[in-house]
């Protein structure tokens, strides 16, 4: 089974968009996330994830994003600050067993309003804890 779960996060990174030698920067890491997940970026990617504290310009962003951190709004437009003409958040988001979920309509309101489009979600690993969306500037 554990290697069902490898499988379904190689697909969701490679669905994401994420490629070789791309630069991520990961914001809203936590001792909650999905590790596998992350390795699995950081295997395709051929290096670490960049730290929050990060100034350069990115490929992609990885947000990991929980109902009640603040305006995630105002996160979004942050990323997209630090992407390179065509670059993408992947939106990460706890799945609908968890208190601190995110609902749908909030994270439409918020790309919406910052001016993304996002794809349709990936579930992450067998239990669906977490589940990742490609959010991309309107074109």
């Amino acid at each position: 089974m554990a290697n069902e779960g490898n499988h379904r996060q190689g697909g969701a990174v490679e669905r994401l968009g994420f490629a070789h030698d791309m630069i991520v920067l990961e914001y809203g890491y936590d001792d909650d996330v999905d590790e596998t997940f992350r390795e699995r970026v950081i295997e395709v990617v051929g290096s670490p994830l960049e730290e929050e504290d990060y100034t350069g310009v990115v490929d992609a962003v990885l947000l990991w994003w929980r109902d009640g951190e603040g305006d995630l709004t105002d996160e979004l437009v942050d990323c997209l600050a630090l992407l390179e003409e065509g670059g993408f958040i992947a939106l990460v988001t706890p799945g609908s067993g968890r208190g601190d979920r995110v609902p749908a309509h909030d994270v439409q309101e918020a790309c919406a309003t910052a001016g993304l489009t996002a794809s349709g979600a990936v579930p992450l690993g067998d239990d669906g804890e977490w589940h990742a969306q490609r959010l991309v500037g309107r074109r």
